[in-house]
């Protein structure tokens, strides 16, 4: 029994099975599958979550009927090939007593038809909120084939060996669309009334019971509140669920954010407030008998999964970005070492934003994910023989070859110039809501160093005669990169130098976060990097500060880059309450040192603005002096990060990861 955690380390019956404890991998989509079948990479990854001591993996969902397609990358319809699949997979997470379910779902008129190439369906052909395309309103024969693609499959993943299922009625979905009377405009025996709109899911779940069984688990996603005008606010939802608990039809609930209206609440980002999911949860208990309440949404530690817990909001707890960031949380968690475990920053930039551009996920602070096959947690292997390391730069990539390095057994020395850890990484922990930067470096990373017994010298400027004279077997430079301080804009690729650039007032980002200069009250920011957050964090850091701030970018729409992170609309909702100018289609052409002359690239009409500081926000250049002066040194010398080019903090760790994995 954990100490720190006795109300999340305690066993939970759910009907006629025990969760060991009450911390589970909730459903999500790895977009891992290989023409709609599990593969490698889908059974080593669950896999990895089940040896990190979860007590139950709800594996990502199955459409229930061909209308229901959503993603490439998730599984298609089921059938009976995936079942010796799926079974290798349950088979292989019972062994470490972890309860598997699967989820099924039908997204209604949020599929993709250019996906499934058939229309989308829904209760009343309403319009879907992904992408305005309008839907099929479903006959009473349709609805019955789509109850019995739900009851078909369900029976399947019982012979697939699973404990249960999860039925998907949240997001604004099929099941949910039924239930709102602002979707559900029939006047048949599907619709108009409380309980005939109640009737699809009723059904759905009582046909489910009588083709499994008694002995099979059966859960309902539900989304706490739709956040809608005119939609269903969470005294709508407990209505529905006292319903349905009081007849039985579910024995447990995860209890969701966000909707197909609202999807940045579906995974929220760092720029929400923490536990977004618990106050939602408890309003559902409060009306429950029968069934268990699984909270979620921003309970991002077990420390926040124990408060929820201890406060009575619910009696399960779905931590599925942690543990995709560390799988071992559970064990972890378990054993009272919660500074071990490797937190996630809630960026979603790897998890998310690889998944919506159509590749599998993986996670920044943890690039492991995904590549579990090749890189799981046993992986980290003893090195055939200890060495002497010496790590030059200790930012994301220095800290992560150093790291892997010393788990592998070498001797690592890391060094840095800076009085802190983290190189520029550091200062994103500057920006508003970014704290959670802060505690990878300073409580995970640091922590690690100590533990691991790595040779930390800080304040230390190493010059290609120390690295020499240093007697190391290898030689790793992670020295970064510098601001490039040119003006040079992607829409003007004639223009290396932005004229007056060179004169008063112009400041890097890091000038700005470091606080190394005092910037005036009007602040132009010229984002060459569509909004990415040293762009869009910067803008808020100074906006918050006091400073009038204009964001000028060539982009389309700002904030472009943080589209597929889900964190565009809440920046942009920070921006308008910060009160910062933004400025699409736009380049800076020149810079006096009080006035800016900007250039619409549409239209190429040209005005001026006066502003008293320019701040650019554009790529930096790879430092590459000291792997120059040890050019023909005759040692071995290996680069990552950003001093072999300039990319993101996700780049900068994957790399110290594969190359910590092989020296």
């Amino acid at each position: 029994m954990s100490k720190l955690f006795p109300h999340l380390y305690s066993p939970l019956k759910i009907r006629r099975v025990t969760l060991k404890h009450r911390l589970v991998f909730g459903t999500h989509t790895p977009n891992m599958s290989i023409e709609g079948h599990p593969g490698e990479r889908h059974y080593h990854y669950y896999l990895e979550r089940a040896r990190g001591g979860t007590a139950m993996i709800a594996v990502e969902p199955l459409p229930a009927h061909p209308t229901g397609v959503l993603t490439r990358g998730q599984f298609a319809v089921a059938d009976q090939t995936m079942v010796p699949h799926f079974r290798r997979i349950t088979e292989a997470c019972h062994a470490h007593d972890v309860v598997m379910v699967q989820q099924i779902f039908h997204i209604g008129p949020h599929c993709d038809p250019d996906n499934s190439f058939e229309a989308t369906w829904s209760p009343s052909g309403t319009i879907s909120f992904k992408d305005g395309t309008a839907s099929h309103a479903m006959t009473e024969s349709e609805i019955e084939e789509v109850i019995e693609g739900f009851v078909r499959t369900a029976r399947l993943l019982r012979e697939c060996g699973y404990d249960g299922v999860e039925i998907n009625a949240g997001y604004l979905a099929l099941i949910d669309s039924f239930w709102s009377p602002l979707f559900n405009k029939r006047d048949d025996a599907w619709g108009g009334t409380f309980e005939k709109r109640m009737r699809f899911s009723v059904e759905i779940l009582s046909r489910i019971r009588k083709a499994v069984g008694d002995d099979f688990l059966i859960g309902l996603t539900m989304t706490g509140d739709d956040n809608m005008p005119g939609g269903s606010r969470v005294e709508d939802r407990m209505e529905i669920v006292a319903y349905l608990d009081q007849r039985g039809l579910m024995d447990y609930m995860p209890i969701k954010t966000g909707s197909y209206y609202d999807w940045a609440r579906v995974m929220p980002t760092f720029l929400y407030d923490k536990m977004q999911g618990p106050p939602l949860a408890a309003a559902i208990r409060s009306v429950v008998k029968h069934a268990k309440i699984q909270t979620e949404s921003l309970v991002r530690t077990p420390a926040n999964a124990e408060q929820a817990l201890a406060r009575g909001w619910a009696d399960m707890v779905s931590l599925v970005r942690a543990q995709i960031a560390d799988p071992d949380l559970a064990n972890k968690a378990a054993a009272d070492r919660p500074e071990d475990i490797r937190p996630c920053i809630s960026c979603n930039q790897v998890c998310v934003g690889r998944r919506f551009r159509d590749y599998w996920l993986s996670c920044l602070v943890n690039p492991a994910v995904g590549r579990e096959t090749d890189w799981g947690r046993d992986k980290i292997r003893p090195a055939p023989a200890a060495r002497r390391i010496l790590v030059v730069g200790a930012g994301p990539a220095g800290l992560e070859t150093a790291r892997v390095a010393a788990e592998r057994g070498h001797a690592v020395t890391l060094v840095d110039r800076n009085e802190r850890i983290g190189g520029q990484f550091r200062l994103a922990a500057t920006q508003p809501k970014r704290g959670e930067v802060a505690e990878l470096l300073y409580g995970y990373y640091q922590g690690r160093l100590e533990k691991l017994g790595i040779d930390l010298r800080l304040e230390t400027d190493w010059t290609a005669r120390a690295v020499k004279s240093f007697g190391a077997d290898a030689v790793v430079l992670a020295t970064g990169s510098n601001p490039a301080m040119t003006g040079a804009q992607r829409a003007l690729p004639h223009v290396d130098h932005l004229p007056g650039v060179d004169g008063d007032n112009v400041y890097s980002i890091n000038d700005v976060l470091t606080g190394d200069e005092t910037l005036g009250h009007s602040v132009l920011l010229l984002d060459d990097i569509d909004g990415w957050l040293p762009a869009s964090g910067t803008a808020a850091f100074l906006a918050q500060r006091g400073h009038a701030v204009t964001l000028v970018t060539a982009s389309a729409a700002p904030l472009m880059a943080l589209a597929r992170s889900l964190a565009d609309g809440p920046m942009r909702k920070l921006f308008a309450e910060l009160e910062i100018e933004t400025i699409a289609d736009t380049v800076v052409v020149a810079w006096s040192g009080t006035d800016a002359r900007l250039r619409n690239v549409l239209d190429g009409e040209e005005w001026q603005r006066t502003f008293e500081s320019l701040v650019l926000a554009t790529p930096n250049m790879a430092e590459t002096s000291l792997q120059q002066d040890l050019l023909g040194s005759g040692l071995e010398v290996h680069a990552v990060g950003d001093c072999v080019a300039a990319r993101t903090a996700a780049m900068a760790i994957y790399e110290g990861a594969r190359l910590g994995r092989i020296l």
